[in-house]
C-alpha cells in the first residue's frame, strides 16, 4: 500500500485564445487509453483507500443501518394501464428491480395490495434486470415501453455506464426476445398504434441525440428509417407517444428554444407535421387532449402559460391560464376529462387541476411547510385518478391516489422506514440568506429536535443550481445515519436552479453564474450566523454542475467549509467548453456561454473555473468522485483539479476515488450504491469529527 500520495507527471502544455495563453500541467490525463493514465487513477484509489482505512469500520455500519432501515423485499404501487397492473419488485440480496404485471379486472381502479412485497398472484416477470446483469459490472435499464395492447416490449440495456443501450423487443405472449436489435441507441421510445413499428433515438459523435428512426418488427436494424435528423447541434431531439396513444411526439429542445412535430399514432410512415417553427427563446412543449393540443410556453411569459390549438389544424395558440409573474408552470398532464398542471411557486412545488370543458381550477394542498410532489406515471387517459408522489425532509416518499371530481386523497404507500423511525423525532425549517446583492436566498434544513442551536453542531449544506434544475426537499434513509449522530443538514437553493421560477434560472446562468457560488457562500455563513453550525463544522456537496460549485467555492470562501464532497464535478469548465469536439460541448453553450466566440465569456468563465483558479492557500479537506465511463463530465477533470491541487496547495487532504467501470451515476446497484453512499458519509463524519 502506498505511503504517499501518488505523484502526477507534470507535461506543460499551452493553450491559447483570445490573446491568452494558459499552460495545463496535467491535460494528457485525458488521454483514457493511455496504461499511464490508468495507472494514476489506480494509485489514487490505493492511495484514498489507504487513507480511509481507518473508517472502513464506520462505512460498514452505515451501509448495515442503511440496508437495515429499508424493506429489501419490496413492491412498487402497481400502475393501470390497459389490461394490466403494472409493478417493479425488489428482493433482499438482488441488486436490481424485476419488472412485472399482473391481469386488471375490467372495472377495478384500485391496485392490488403490495403487502410485504412478496410476488402478486398470477403475476408475469416482464424484464428481471438481476438476470440480465449477471456477470456484468454495471447495468443500467434505458427504455422500457410496452405497446398499447401490451403484447410487446422494447427495452434497451447497458453494461458499461456509457449511456450507449443496446434496445430490444420481446414477445409477452410467447416471452421470447425477438432478434430485434439496434446497438448505440438513447434513452426514448415510442410504439405505434398497433405495435408493429417502434421510434427510438440514436446521438451523433458528441453524444447528441439527434436521430428519431422509425422500426418495423421483425425487420434488421439496417432497414431502419430516419424520421427526423436535427442538424444544429445546439439541439437535444426526444420521442414519445401521447397519453392518449394517439401521437407520436417529436421534440427537439436546445437549452433555450423549442420545436414539437406529431405523427398519427396508428399512420406511422407518415410525415410528422409541425407544430409551430423554432423562435430563438420560446420554449414550447404539448400533450393531446381531445381536439387540441395543450401547449405550454414561455412566448411574452417568462414563468410559462399554458394555452391550446387545434389538432387538425395547428396554428394560433388560445389561452388557457394566463401568465402569472411567480408562478412558474413546470408541465402540462392531459387526462380524457382533466388537464393537470405542474407548477412550482415560492419555492415550493404544487399541482394544479382544471375540469375539460372549464375555466375553473384549483390547486392541490398539502399541510408542511417544506415538501415536494408531482405526477407519479400515471399511464392511463380515460381516468378520474391521478397517482402523485409525496415527500418532505421528514416524510419518507408517499403515493397518493387522487379522485380528481370529489379531490378526495388516498394514501396507497408510505415508503416503510424499517427500525422504529419516528418522524416526531425530527423537524424541517426554512431559513432564508442574504445573497451579495441582497437577493434572498431560501434553506430548506432539518435535524432531529434534540440538536442544539448553539453553533456546535456539524451540517452538511448540499447544492447544484444549474440548467434550472431544482433540488427540492426529499426524503432519504440513508441521510438518517448523518441526522442521528447529530449532524444538521441543508439544502441551499441557489441561483442557476429553478426553485423559484425561470428568473431564478437566469440570475444563475452565463454570465450571471458567479451569483450560484456566491450564494451558496451566503447560506454557509448564514447557517453559522444563525448558530445552526460553525465554518469548522460545514461539510458542503454537489455534484455535475453541482460539483463545479463546489470547485468554486472551494476556491473563493475555503474558510467557510472544513470539507467539500465533490461527485464527478465539472471543474474544469473552461477547457472543455472549449472544445466542439467534446460530447455535449455545442449544446452547453447556451447554458454556460460560447467561450470559443466571446473573448467576454471566456474571461467570465475563466474567473471562476475551479480548475483555473487553484491558487496556494490552505483549502478544506475534499473528496472528489468520478467515473471512468461518464460521458457527461468526464473523469479527466477531477483528476486534473486533484492532481493541481496537490501540487499548488500541498498542505491539504485531497482525496479522488475513481469508478473503473462505471458512468455519471456511479455504481448501478443498489448494495453498491449504499456502499458508495456509506463512504461519503463516513468521510463526511470524519471531517467534522463525528466519526
Amino acid at each position: 500500500m502506498p505511503t504517499t500520495p501518488p505523484t502526477v507527471r507534470q507535461v506543460p502544455a499551452e493553450r491559447t485564445f483570445h490573446g491568452d495563453t494558459v499552460t495545463d500541467e496535467f491535460s494528457w490525463l485525458a488521454e483514457k487509453e493511455n496504461p499511464e493514465t490508468i495507472a494514476y487513477l489506480e494509485a489514487e484509489n490505493d492511495w484514498t483507500g489507504k487513507a480511509t482505512a481507518h473508517l472502513d469500520g464506520l462505512q460498514t455500519t452505515i451501509f448495515e443501518e442503511i440496508k437495515a432501515r429499508t424493506q429489501e423485499t419490496d413492491l412498487s404501487v402497481p400502475q393501470r394501464k390497459g389490461s394490466f397492473w403494472y409493478y417493479t419488485r425488489t428482493v433482499e440480496g438482488k441488486q436490481y428491480g424485476i419488472q412485472c404485471r399482473v391481469a386488471a379486472a375490467p372495472d377495478d381502479v384500485s391496485p392490488p395490495a403490495t403487502g410485504d412485497g412478496a410476488p402478486l398472484a398470477g403475476e408475469e416477470v416482464l424484464l428481471d434486470g438481476n438476470e440480465l446483469a449477471e456477470g456484468k459490472n454495471f447495468f443500467a435499464l434505458g427504455t422500457f415501453d410496452v405497446t398499447p395492447d401490451g403484447n410487446r416490449l422494447a427495452y434497451s440495456v447497458d453494461f458499461d455506464g456509457d449511456e450507449r443501450f443496446i434496445l430490444k423487443v420481446k414477445d409477452l405472449v410467447t416471452g421470447e426476445t425477438l432478434a430485434d436489435e439496434v446497438p448505440d441507441t438513447f434513452y426514448g421510445s415510442a410504439w405505434s398504434s398497433d405495435g408493429s413499428t417502434l421510434f427510438y433515438i440514436t446521438v451523433d459523435d458528441a453524444w447528441r441525440p439527434y436521430r428519431v428512426w422509425r422500426h418495423v418488427v421483425g425487420q434488421q436494424a439496417a432497414d431502419d428509417v430516419i424520421v427526423f435528423e436535427e442538424a444544429d447541434e445546439r439541439f437535444w431531439v426526444g420521442v414519445e407517444l401521447t397519453r392518449s396513444e394517439k401521437f407520436i411526439v417529436i421534440d427537439a429542445n436546445s437549452k433555450v428554444t423549442s420545436e414539437v412535430r406529431v405523427l398519427a399514432a396508428d399512420n406511422p410512415t407518415a410525415e410528422p407535421a409541425l407544430i409551430r417553427p423554432r423562435v430563438q427563446g420560446v420554449e414550447y412543449s404539448i400533450d393531446h387532449h381531445g381536439h387540441r393540443f395543450l401547449v405550454l410556453h414561455n412566448e411574452d411569459a417568462e414563468d410559462f402559460a399554458l394555452a391550446y390549438t387545434s389538432v387538425d389544424n395547428p396554428g394560433d395558440w388560445v389561452e388557457l391560464i394566463p401568465h402569472t409573474p411567480g408562478t412558474r408552470l413546470e408541465s402540462v398532464d392531459a387526462f380524457q376529462r382533466h388537464i393537470v398542471v405542474s407548477l412550482r411557486r415560492d419555492g415550493l412545488t404544487g399541482l394544479r387541476v382544471l375540469a375539460d370543458g372549464s375555466t375553473d381550477s384549483y390547486d392541490m394542498e398539502f399541510p408542511e411547510p417544506l415538501y415536494s410532489v408531482g405526477l407519479a406515471g400515471n399511464p392511463e387517459y380515460d381516468t378520474n385518478l391521478v397517482r402523485i408522489s409525496y415527500t418532505s425532509m421528514v416524510t419518507p416518499d408517499s403515493v397518493y391516489d387522487v379522485d380528481l371530481i370529489t379531490r378526495a386523497m388516498e394514501l396507497r404507500k408510505r415508503k416503510p422506514v424499517l427500525g422504529g423511525y419516528d418522524p416526531e423525532q425530527y423537524e424541517q425549517y426554512r431559513e432564508w440568506a442574504i445573497a451579495d446583492d441582497g437577493t434572498r436566498v431560501p434553506i430548506s434544513v432539518v435535524a432531529r429536535k434534540d440538536v442544539p442551536r448553539n453553533g456546535t453542531a456539524p451540517l452538511l449544506l448540499y447544492g447544484y443550481g444549474s440548467y434550472e434544475i431544482s433540488m427540492d426537499p426529499y426524503f432519504s434513509i440513508a441521510r438518517l445515519s448523518l441526522l442521528d449522530r447529530g449532524m444538521v443538514y441543508a439544502i441551499a437553493h441557489v441561483r442557476g436552479g429553478g426553485e423559484m421560477g425561470r428568473r431564478w434560472y437566469e440570475d444563475g446562468k452565463m454570465l450571471t453564474k458567479r451569483n450560484t457560488f456566491t450564494d451558496f457562500i451566503a447560506c454557509a455563513r448564514t447557517l453559522a450566523r444563525s448558530s445552526w453550525t460553525s465554518a469548522d463544522k460545514i461539510v458542503a456537496r454537489g455534484g455535475s454542475a453541482g460539483g463545479l460549485l463546489m470547485g468554486a467555492i472551494a476556491n473563493l470562501a475555503p474558510d467557510a467549509f472544513a470539507g467539500i464532497v465533490a461527485q464527478v464535478p465539472f471543474v474544469d469548465p473552461l477547457t472543455s467548453i472549449l472544445d466542439p469536439s467534446l460530447p455535449l460541448t455545442v449544446t452547453e453553450w447556451e447554458e454556460w456561454g460560447n467561450p470559443l466566440e466571446s473573448a467576454d465569456v471566456y474571461a467570465y468563465m475563466k474567473s471562476y473555473s475551479p480548475y483555473e483558479n487553484v491558487v496556494k492557500q490552505k483549502y478544506p479537506a475534499i473528496l472528489a468522485v468520478t467515473s471512468l465511463n461518464d460521458t457527461r463530465v468526464l473523469y479527466h477533470e477531477p483528476a486534473k483539479w486533484i492532481a493541481r491541487l496537490r501540487a499548488t496547495a500541498p498542505e491539504g487532504s485531497y482525496l479522488l476515488k475513481t469508478e473503473m467501470g462505471a458512468g455519471h451515476g456511479g455504481p448501478s446497484g443498489r448494495y453498491d450504491s449504499w456502499k458508495e453512499e456509506a463512504f461519503v458519509i463516513a468521510w463526511t463524519l470524519d471531517t467534522v469529527n463525528l466519526a
